[in-house]
């Protein structure tokens, strides 16, 4: 008896953040944009660097080394916007993360990933969805809804909408 096993294998965008390579599956990336000037927001939270203008629209951009407890972003010719979908309940919304580069899209075999690593209750990793060795690296999976808390989420969400009615 013949056993059919289907492979699926999926292309994930790949980029540095500090020393370490995270990648997000492609059908949320929207945009890979060159370093422009951020309006800063005022009394947003310090992850929030501030906005852009995409296509007449207000994006909301934020600097990813600062919500993964790190020391903000230096911008130098590598550092671009990775402009991104997140899914909240039944809406998208667009938000930029900074990154230090971009490395490369992969195709990833999904038997490829593996789960995250369990460290203990204190060490808070869900928004890490799978870990797969490339080159002797590891590149962590990232789901960035689940970086951020479900205030956080209607924030950007708001401010973004906000913006976006007054023009």
């Amino acid at each position: 008896m013949e056993i059919e096993t289907k492979i699926k294998i999926d292309s994930y965008l790949t980029f540095k953040i500090g020393d370490e390579e995270f990648g997000a599956h492609v059908n949320k990336v929207l945009n890979i944009l060159e370093l422009q000037n951020i309006t800063k927001v005022p009394k947003s939270p310090e992850y929030m660097k501030g906005i852009i203008n995409l296509r007449g629209k207000v994006l909301p951009v934020i600097d990813t080394r600062i919500k993964f407890n790190m020391n903000p972003t230096e911008f130098t010719d590598d550092t671009c916007i990775v402009v991104m979908d997140l899914e909240i309940e039944d809406d998208v919304i667009h938000i930029g993360a900074l990154v230090d580069s971009v490395v490369a899209v992969r195709e990833i075999d999904e038997n490829q990933i593996n789960p995250p690593p369990s460290i203990g209750k204190s060490y808070k990793s869900e928004f890490i969805t799978g870990i797969v060795k490339v080159n002797e690296r590891f590149v962590q999976i990232l789901d960035l809804v689940k970086l951020f808390t479900g205030t956080e989420l209607s924030e950007l969400k708001k401010s973004q909408n906000k913006v976006n009615e007054e023009d």
